[in-house]
């Protein structure tokens, strides 16, 4: 699971930086992200470096959603820019 849970992180920071409609994909891989690795953070029957990779991946996790939300602020902001400028 914990896997999971980093592969999922990586892959939202990973979505970010792709072009256009992979920002929506980088902010669902980091909600995912953040809750599987949360899961794992949360067993406490799980050796150290387990949780340890869980907590790693819901601190990538949340970079990756932040890059997500940075780019859908600034392509809102962008249309809006451009429909003032059309008015």
């Amino acid at each position: 699971m914990q896997r999971l849970a980093l592969a999922l992180a990586f892959g939202a920071v990973l979505a970010a930086l792709l072009p256009a409609p992979a920002q929506f994909v980088a902010l669902g891989l980091g909600i995912a992200a953040i809750g599987t690795g949360r899961v794992v953070y949360a067993r406490r029957t799980l050796p150290g470096a387990a949780r340890l990779t869980g907590a790693a991946a819901v601190t990538v996790g949340v970079i990756g959603l932040l890059l997500g939300l940075a780019r859908v602020g600034m392509t809102v902001a962008a249309i809006g820019r451009i429909e003032g400028m059309l008015t």
